[in-house]
């Protein structure tokens, strides 16, 4: 009797533990795949062939807007669902977890990226980039922009300078392409 209750309890112990591990190793497979989508691509369009590097939801730059026809489209609207192609002029430096892209009246327009799922390159600025998603007015707090100055590498004297919220357009991307 004994031996049938240790047997029972060994079997059962196993049973526990094997369940316990498939999860995990779910888990790390369905990792390893999100990181595999942020990996470089080659895509073919028409005879030629181009290197490009996707992040988050797969876009091409098709029909894709210019910085201008996007300043026309944001006119009068407070939020559009738009693709943009521009050049990144700055880019988050602890962990890319944002970009920011010149608009038609000079001014910077930062561009975060939708649930914080993926990041780019932080040696991207100068690199024609197309994403698209939510551009959207936005009203951006002293402290989120004390945030972003610290991302962005800028001195303790030049955040501390920061002292007034900021009125901008903003644009949440669910998808990037970076043309190398």
């Amino acid at each position: 009797m004994k031996k049938k209750l240790l047997l029972i309890a060994f079997v059962a112990s196993y049973v526990f533990t094997a369940c316990d591990s498939a999860p995990k190793q779910v888990e790390t497979e369905a990792e390893e795949t999100v990181e595999e989508t942020t990996e470089t691509t080659t895509e073919a369009t028409d005879s030629t062939q181009s290197d490009s590097v996707h992040f988050g939801k797969f876009i091409d730059a098709e029909d894709a807007k210019s910085i201008d026809e996007f300043a026309t489209l944001m006119e009068g609207q407070d939020t559009v669902r738009i693709k943009i192609a521009a050049t990144a002029k700055d880019v988050c430096q602890k962990k890319g977890c944002w970009m920011k892209v010149e608009t038609a009246d000079g001014s910077l327009m930062r561009v975060r990226f939708k649930d914080y799922g993926f990041f780019v390159p932080k040696d991207i600025s100068g690199k024609e980039v197309v994403f698209e998603g939510i551009a959207f007015r936005d009203t951006v707090s002293v402290e989120d922009l004390k945030h972003y100055a610290e991302d962005a590498g800028k001195s303790p004297e030049e955040i501390a300078e920061i002292t007034e919220p900021e009125v901008n357009t903003s644009f949440l991307a669910d998808g990037v392409l970076i043309s190398n």
